[in-house]
């Protein structure tokens, strides 16, 4: 199949010469709707014949005809935008994740990812639909709208005989294959290891090669922001019950959260504040994600007076009552006014896009976000200087602020090691950051000991019917599967999902994510399942973020909580996605960088359609067991404590499975062959 028709969104699969077909139109100009945010120019580096390569390579998706046409309009954008976006080819209009039924498809699985893909360039969901950026400033569905048009066209083709190839956004083919593998099959921006930097990824992506998929943008299943409402919100509880002593069965009324960021999944932090109960200021440079977040009821304030926001936050400790307040300004203002006003900030964090700090991501202190967008497109090299000023300026408060009393956590944007490629090498430990930061990611404190270790983590489902009663009646479900009093994150779990409707987190599809470990996914799933073969609810498709237990080897997130030295290797991540595949998973995906940036690590997914039949019972059977239990045991092997004991339990439970145990070794021991 190619492109030679793609303004004729009814187009067959191409099965004739090019002589054969009617002359192919040449669509008309893009519109684009006011108000709606659009990506940052990305900058041209590259050669004249990078040019010519980069133009070839968008060209091959249109045929002959058109080439004359498109080929000025193409290198304009590439020079203007650093990309080839191909707007020209975006459908009119705004584009939502619609009910399954409204869908061309020879397959079940064929129209739900087609749902999904539309669901992540929603104007409501997506960070920058126009350039195909779902969240996280660069992560991407594919790399411009010529894949995104022929990717539909071959969904809408896929049947239970075949398996659609995606590497980088590029659709290889529809290849023969049979009903118990993934219809699906994705990679995106796996770099060769010596190529495997910023640099080259970025004169790759230039060239229309590459494709950053973060995790979910790429993979296809976000969710929109409530997807990290979630783990934000367990992972302040439980760094207020581990630093604050707050109560098992507490909240944290009277203490007060301080961050960054409030795009795509960082704009889940006010959100999450309030259901915790505290009192929270986010810093926010773009004041159109925080309208976004006002609109959406998820902030309570908004001011750019930083003493109006301290004053407004101290009441509400006072009065113990919850709150959100957006600060439209820096975090690095924001920390300097508390440094010099001696403000006792408890419980600290950032999720500013560090990952892609010299691509937008975290803006210098001193300019504006219209002036950061400006400079980013005349100036890369001042832009790159201006933020590595600001990140050691922001690592010095923060060393005040902990010195103080704060704890601080990283939130595994990447935040630490952009500090680190500052220059700030004494951010790392003994200078290495191989060694690790010298404060605690969110999983090397709290989520990795806490949830992941034991095999809790980001479960998602999304109602395909587009239904809200699915949604609610998969609610009821759940909790009907969870036994509070088994754990405390049982009990957190079931809380969190009994309450999810009062709090009002859906945006987008009817989707929802809940907490779960290998025992509780595959129960829930079942259940589910098994309400679509009775007809209470229409088709459902399962996920997690590939920040989970198995999904991902990040050293500076993920695996930051893995003590062996392997937090470095991306076996996992790797086994975890090629388990999943041979497991029957409707779609599987693995890709370089997830959030904090390429060459930092891999991430490994996947997505599960459920209709009903007994062939998807099991999979859940065994595709959930082992996405999960991947990870639980290559963290035991780590000799992680919570992951020894979940995985003495399976070898119990398991008549089939068995896991790897570590002999543990008496520090005594090494202590005398290898002194201080």
């Amino acid at each position: 199949m190619h492109l030679g028709e793609l303004n004729d969104v009814r187009q067959q699969q191409h099965c004739r010469s090019h002589d054969d077909q009617a002359r192919p139109e040449f669509p008309p100009d893009p519109v684009f709707q006011p108000g709606i945010r659009r990506a940052p120019s990305r900058g041209f580096h590259l050669t004249p014949d990078q040019t010519k390569i980069a133009l070839r390579n968008a060209l091959r998706y249109l045929p002959p005809e058109l080439h004359e046409k498109a080929a000025p309009e193409f290198l304009e954008e590439l020079r203007t935008f650093g990309r080839i976006y191909a707007y020209r080819w975006r459908p009119a209009g705004h584009l939502k994740g619609r009910p399954i039924d409204e869908y061309e498809g020879r397959c079940t699985e064929g129209k739900a990812f087609q749902v999904q893909i539309d669901n992540n360039l929603d104007f409501d969901v997506a960070l920058y639909p126009y350039e195909l950026v779902t969240y996280g400033e660069t992560g991407s569905v594919c790399h411009d709208w010529l894949q995104y048009r022929l990717i539909k066209k071959y969904l809408e083709q896929l049947t239970e005989d075949t398996t659609l190839v995606v590497m980088s956004g590029h659709p290889l083919g529809l290849f023969p294959s049979r009903p118990e593998a993934p219809r699906v099959i994705i990679t995106n921006g796996l770099m060769v290891g010596r190529f495997d930097n910023q640099d080259d990824w970025e004169l790759s992506e230039e060239l229309g090669v590459a494709n950053y998929g973060q995790m979910t943008a790429g993979g296809w299943m976000y969710i929109g922001p409530q997807g990290i409402v979630h783990g934000t919100f367990n992972t302040i509880l439980n760094a207020g019950r581990l630093q604050l002593g707050v109560p098992d069965d507490g909240d944290l009324s009277g203490v007060l959260f301080v961050s960054s960021g409030l795009g795509g999944m960082s704009g889940a932090q006010p959100k999450a504040t309030e259901i915790a109960h505290a009192v929270g200021i986010i810093a926010e440079v773009d004041m159109s994600r925080i309208q976004t977040r006002l609109d959406q009821g998820w902030v309570g304030h908004v001011s750019e007076d930083l003493d109006e926001v301290f004053a407004l936050a101290q009441k509400h400790i006072a009065e113990r009552t919850p709150i959100s307040i957006a600060y439209h300004g820096n975090i690095v203002d924001l920390l300097q006014y508390a440094v010099d006003h001696d403000i006792d900030i408890p419980l600290l964090s950032d999720q500013t896009s560090c990952h892609a700090a010299y691509d937008g991501g975290y803006c210098p202190q001193g300019l504006s976000f219209e002036q950061r967008t400006e400079l980013l497109a005349v100036d890369r090299d001042e832009y790159r200087r201006r933020v590595d000023a600001t990140l050691r300026k922001h690592f010095e408060l923060v060393r005040t602020l902990t010195e103080r009393g704060t704890y601080f956590f990283d939130y595994g944007n990447a935040f630490m090691n952009a500090i680190y490629e500052s220059g700030v090498t004494e951010i790392a430990k003994d200078g290495d950051s191989r060694n690790g930061f010298i404060w605690p990611s969110y999983v090397e404190d709290i989520m990795g000991p806490e949830l992941f270790d034991y095999g809790y983590g980001p479960f998602r489902w999304v109602c395909l019917s587009g239904r809200h009663e699915d949604l609610v009646a998969t609610d009821q479900a759940a909790m009907s599967c969870i036994d509070p009093d088994r754990r405390g994150q049982d009990r957190d779990n079931y809380i969190w999902i009994r309450d999810a409707e009062s709090n009002d987190l859906v945006v987008g599809t009817q989707a929802r994510i809940l907490y779960q470990d290998a025992k509780g996914r595959v129960a829930i799933a079942l259940r589910f399942n098994e309400m679509v073969r009775n007809g209470e609810i229409g088709p459902v498709m399962l996920g997690r973020d590939h920040h989970d237990v198995s999904g991902t080897d990040s050293p500076f997130r993920e695996t930051s909580n893995i003590k062996d030295g392997s937090n470095v290797m991306a076996d996992m991540a790797t086994q975890c996605f090629a388990g999943n595949a041979a497991r029957g998973m409707s779609l599987v995906t693995l890709h370089n960088g997830g959030g904090t940036g390429i060459g930092n690590a891999i991430n490994g997914g996947f997505g599960l359609v459920l209709d009903g039949s007994e062939r998807v019972d099991a999979v859940i059977r065994s595709g959930l067991l082992w996405d999960v239990m991947c990870g639980v045991a290559r963290r035991g092997w780590a000799r992680n404590e919570h992951s020894v004991e979940t995985a003495r339990a399976f070898n119990q439970e398991s008549p089939q499975g068995h896991i790897t145990l570590p002999y543990l070794v008496d520090d005594e021991v090494i202590d005398k062959v290898v002194p201080q």
